[in-house]
């Protein structure tokens, strides 16, 4: 009895090694000499292969002049990214991992963090998206929405704007891409629209040579297109005439507030008021 538990006890042993050796073997893909020998090539034959995909690209990134900076080294990681993860997918295999499952396990894991991230993903394509697109570049006064002012920094994620009197507004780039944009600094010109109110007793003539003579008096104000002067309305107090001139872009807040002061001289000049809202009572004797 003695020899056949020992005998038993033996086996069991033996059983149980060998079952570790097949986990083992199991675990890591039956890593042969051969097997270890061929994943290493495989290795090495990626990373040539990584750097010279990563040298091309560097050329075409470099004679893409339409691209920013940022872009730029945004294309260089994000490919370089998916390459390093086809290389574990391709080395994995050669070594004798299921790529199926690994695969199956990266896929799942990338879903449930895009879902989990959802909002920042959308701001993260909506910047790059403008950096593409360039509707406006850093410096540029623009309306987005509902904000109005110049902006200072476009990111990947929130584009900063100054207002106007100088607050700082951060704006999701994912808002960006869905509202109408104003951009104020693309075009080097810029036409200046005023509206002037003057008396009915004044002639029209009248009127329109007055604003011309404030026009003449500032040379900032362009020859072509030439300025436009006509009537525009007649209403209750007041006959009102459009002005619109076109001024260099840098000049128009200038143009702007100097030609309401220069229209005010030349309108006193030759005698035309400046009408404002007021009623006329007339009283009848009986």
């Amino acid at each position: 009895m003695d020899v056949l538990d020992a005998m038993d006890v033996e086996q069991t042993v033996q059983q149980t090694v060998n079952q570790a050796r097949a986990n083992l073997n199991t675990l890591t893909g039956n890593l042969a000499l051969d097997t270890i020998v061929s994943g290493i090539i495989t290795f090495l034959v990626c990373y040539i292969a990584i750097r010279i995909i990563k040298a091309v690209m560097a050329r075409m990134l470099a004679r893409a002049t339409k691209l920013d900076a940022p872009v730029k080294n945004l294309i260089a990681k994000l490919v370089t990214t998916l390459l390093w993860a086809l290389t574990i997918i391709i080395v994995a295999g050669a070594f004798g991992i299921n790529a199926t499952s690994l695969v199956a396990v990266l896929s799942v894991a990338g879903l449930a963090l895009s879902l989990s991230v959802q909002g920042l993903l959308t701001n993260f394509f909506s910047g790059i998206m403008l950096h593409i697109n360039k509707p406006f570049k850093e410096g540029d006064f623009v309306e987005l929405g509902d904000k109005v002012g110049s902006v200072k920094n476009i990111g990947f994620f929130n584009t900063t704007l100054a207002t106007l009197d100088n607050v700082s507004i951060s704006i999701p780039n994912g808002d960006l891409t869905a509202a109408a944009v104003k951009n104020y600094s693309r075009e080097p010109r810029r036409r200046v629209d005023l509206t002037f109110s003057a008396s009915y007793d004044a002639p029209t003539e009248t009127v329109k040579k007055a604003i011309l003579e404030a026009i003449a008096m500032d040379s900032r104000i362009l020859p072509d297109p030439a300025p436009f002067v006509r009537l525009l309305s007649y209403d209750a107090s007041s006959i009102k005439y459009v002005t619109r001139v076109w001024v260099n872009n840098a000049d128009y807040w200038d143009v702007y507030f100097d030609l309401n002061e220069h229209v005010r001289d030349t309108f006193a000049a030759n005698g035309v008021e400046m009408s404002y809202e007021h009623i006329n009572v007339h009283m009848l004797d009986k």
